[in-house]
Protein backbone atom coordinates (compact mmCIF):
# COMPACT_ATOMS: atom_id res chain seq x y z
CA UNK A 1 0.00 0.00 0.00
CA UNK A 2 2.69 2.61 0.70
CA UNK A 3 4.33 2.03 -2.98
CA UNK A 4 1.32 2.56 -4.17
CA UNK A 5 2.57 6.63 -4.74
CA UNK A 6 5.97 7.41 -3.43
CA UNK A 7 5.37 9.56 -0.43
CA UNK A 8 7.67 12.50 -2.30
CA UNK A 9 5.19 13.01 -5.49
CA UNK A 10 2.48 13.18 -2.69
CA UNK A 11 4.62 16.17 -1.16
CA UNK A 12 5.10 18.13 -4.14
CA UNK A 13 1.32 18.30 -4.99
CA UNK A 14 0.64 19.73 -1.91
CA UNK A 15 0.38 23.58 -1.93
CA UNK A 16 -0.02 26.51 0.38
CA UNK A 17 -2.62 28.61 -0.67
CA UNK A 18 -4.75 30.96 1.49
CA UNK A 19 -2.62 29.87 4.52
CA UNK A 20 -3.78 26.04 3.98
CA UNK A 21 -1.94 23.46 2.52
CA UNK A 22 -3.88 21.57 -0.45
CA UNK A 23 -3.66 19.78 -2.76
CA UNK A 24 -5.48 20.67 -6.36
CA UNK A 25 -8.36 18.91 -7.80
CA UNK A 26 -6.26 18.11 -10.69
CA UNK A 27 -3.37 16.67 -8.89
CA UNK A 28 -5.70 14.26 -6.69
CA UNK A 29 -8.05 12.96 -9.98
CA UNK A 30 -4.65 11.98 -11.48
CA UNK A 31 -3.60 10.30 -8.43
CA UNK A 32 -6.99 8.03 -7.79
CA UNK A 33 -6.88 7.56 -11.78
CA UNK A 34 -10.40 9.37 -12.95
CA UNK A 35 -10.57 12.31 -15.04
CA UNK A 36 -11.05 15.65 -12.94
CA UNK A 37 -14.63 16.13 -14.39
CA UNK A 38 -15.18 13.00 -12.82
CA UNK A 39 -13.87 13.92 -9.88
CA UNK A 40 -15.85 17.40 -9.34
CA UNK A 41 -18.64 15.98 -10.53
CA UNK A 42 -18.28 12.95 -7.41
CA UNK A 43 -17.68 16.37 -5.43
CA UNK A 44 -20.89 18.50 -6.64
CA UNK A 45 -23.31 15.87 -5.92
CA UNK A 46 -22.20 15.47 -2.22
CA UNK A 47 -21.13 19.11 -1.50
CA UNK A 48 -22.85 19.18 1.78
CA UNK A 49 -19.58 16.68 2.70
CA UNK A 50 -17.19 19.54 2.12
CA UNK A 51 -17.31 22.81 4.14
CA UNK A 52 -15.42 26.07 3.20
CA UNK A 53 -12.76 24.37 5.90
CA UNK A 54 -12.42 20.90 3.61
CA UNK A 55 -12.95 22.56 0.05
CA UNK A 56 -12.27 25.90 -1.76
CA UNK A 57 -12.00 26.98 -5.02
CA UNK A 58 -9.58 29.00 -6.56
CA UNK A 59 -10.08 32.39 -8.08
CA UNK A 60 -8.74 33.80 -11.65
CA UNK A 61 -5.81 35.34 -10.07
CA UNK A 62 -4.55 33.02 -7.31
CA UNK A 63 -4.68 29.88 -10.35
CA UNK A 64 -2.94 32.48 -12.49
CA UNK A 65 -0.08 33.08 -9.84
CA UNK A 66 -0.52 28.97 -9.50
CA UNK A 67 0.30 28.19 -13.09
CA UNK A 68 3.42 31.04 -13.22
CA UNK A 69 5.01 29.58 -10.47
CA UNK A 70 4.89 25.92 -11.06
CA UNK A 71 5.32 26.57 -14.68
CA UNK A 72 2.65 24.06 -16.03
CA UNK A 73 1.84 24.93 -19.61
CA UNK A 74 -0.45 21.86 -20.04
CA UNK A 75 -3.17 21.75 -17.21
CA UNK A 76 -5.78 20.34 -19.94
CA UNK A 77 -6.45 23.40 -22.34
CA UNK A 78 -8.58 25.59 -21.95
CA UNK A 79 -10.74 25.32 -18.75
CA UNK A 80 -14.12 26.15 -17.52
CA UNK A 81 -13.68 26.73 -14.28
CA UNK A 82 -10.95 27.17 -11.74
CA UNK A 83 -9.70 24.01 -9.73
CA UNK A 84 -10.94 23.22 -6.46
CA UNK A 85 -8.12 23.14 -3.74
CA UNK A 86 -8.83 20.34 -0.89
CA UNK A 87 -7.80 20.81 2.86
CA UNK A 88 -6.45 17.78 4.34
CA UNK A 89 -9.99 17.30 5.62
CA UNK A 90 -11.67 17.39 2.29
CA UNK A 91 -8.85 15.42 1.36
CA UNK A 92 -10.38 12.88 4.08
CA UNK A 93 -13.43 13.06 2.79
CA UNK A 94 -12.97 12.47 -0.61
CA UNK A 95 -12.72 8.74 0.82
CA UNK A 96 -16.23 8.67 1.27
CA UNK A 97 -17.41 10.35 -2.28
CA UNK A 98 -14.91 8.33 -4.46
CA UNK A 99 -15.33 4.63 -3.53
CA UNK A 100 -13.04 2.22 -5.16
CA UNK A 101 -9.85 0.44 -3.72
CA UNK A 102 -7.32 3.16 -4.85
CA UNK A 103 -9.44 6.15 -3.73
CA UNK A 104 -9.10 4.43 -0.38
CA UNK A 105 -4.94 3.42 -0.70
CA UNK A 106 -4.49 6.80 -2.50
CA UNK A 107 -6.24 8.32 0.80
CA UNK A 108 -3.76 6.84 3.29
CA UNK A 109 -0.57 7.89 1.34
CA UNK A 110 -2.11 11.18 1.38
CA UNK A 111 -2.95 11.70 4.87
CA UNK A 112 0.12 10.17 5.42
CA UNK A 113 2.02 12.70 3.53
CA UNK A 114 -0.52 15.04 5.29
CA UNK A 115 1.03 13.91 8.46
CA UNK A 116 4.49 13.98 7.95
CA UNK A 117 4.68 17.57 6.45
CA UNK A 118 2.75 18.81 9.51
CA UNK A 119 5.81 16.65 12.16
CA UNK A 120 8.69 17.96 9.86
CA UNK A 121 7.29 21.80 10.26
CA UNK A 122 6.89 21.26 14.32
CA UNK A 123 10.39 19.75 14.72
CA UNK A 124 11.96 22.68 12.21
CA UNK A 125 10.04 25.28 14.76
CA UNK A 126 11.01 23.36 17.74
CA UNK A 127 14.78 23.09 16.59
CA UNK A 128 14.75 26.85 15.66
CA UNK A 129 13.45 27.90 18.78
CA UNK A 130 15.73 25.88 21.00
CA UNK A 131 18.95 27.06 18.95
CA UNK A 132 17.88 30.55 19.67
CA UNK A 133 17.20 30.18 23.46
CA UNK A 134 20.76 28.66 24.04
CA UNK A 135 22.46 31.28 21.57
CA UNK A 136 20.93 34.18 23.88
CA UNK A 137 21.43 32.37 26.56
CA UNK A 138 25.38 31.75 25.40
CA UNK A 139 25.65 35.58 24.62
CA UNK A 140 24.54 36.60 27.37
CA UNK A 141 26.56 34.90 29.55
CA UNK A 142 29.87 36.73 29.30
CA UNK A 143 30.85 39.64 27.17
CA UNK A 144 33.92 38.67 26.25
CA UNK A 145 34.38 35.92 23.80
CA UNK A 146 37.26 33.16 23.57
CA UNK A 147 38.32 31.98 20.81
CA UNK A 148 36.59 28.43 22.23
CA UNK A 149 33.32 30.73 22.34
CA UNK A 150 34.06 32.01 18.87
CA UNK A 151 33.59 28.20 17.81
CA UNK A 152 30.59 27.91 19.33
CA UNK A 153 28.68 30.79 18.02
CA UNK A 154 30.15 30.35 14.34
CA UNK A 155 28.54 26.67 15.10
CA UNK A 156 24.94 28.18 15.43
CA UNK A 157 25.49 30.13 12.40
CA UNK A 158 26.41 27.39 10.64
CA UNK A 159 22.90 25.70 11.91
CA UNK A 160 20.98 28.66 11.30
CA UNK A 161 22.27 28.18 7.99
CA UNK A 162 21.41 24.73 7.13
CA UNK A 163 17.85 25.26 8.66
CA UNK A 164 16.99 28.09 6.12
CA UNK A 165 15.70 27.62 2.92
CA UNK A 166 18.20 27.53 0.33
CA UNK A 167 18.81 30.91 -1.50
CA UNK A 168 17.05 31.60 -5.00
CA UNK A 169 14.89 28.98 -4.49
CA UNK A 170 11.21 30.29 -4.03
CA UNK A 171 8.87 28.16 -1.60
CA UNK A 172 5.38 26.94 -3.66
CA UNK A 173 3.22 29.43 -1.99
CA UNK A 174 0.18 31.61 -3.44
CA UNK A 175 -1.91 33.39 -1.83
CA UNK A 176 -1.91 34.89 1.71
CA UNK A 177 1.38 35.23 3.45
CA UNK A 178 2.12 33.42 6.40
CA UNK A 179 2.81 34.18 9.65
Amino acid sequence: MKDLIPQEVIERKIYLIRGHKVMLSMDLAKLYGVPPMRLNEQVKRNIKRFPDDFLFQLNGEEYKILKSQIAISSWGGARRANPYAFTERGVAMLSSVLNSERAIEVNIAIIRAFVRLREILLTHKDLASKIAALELKYKNHDMRLSEYDKHIMAIFEAIKMLMAPPPGKSRRMIGFKQE
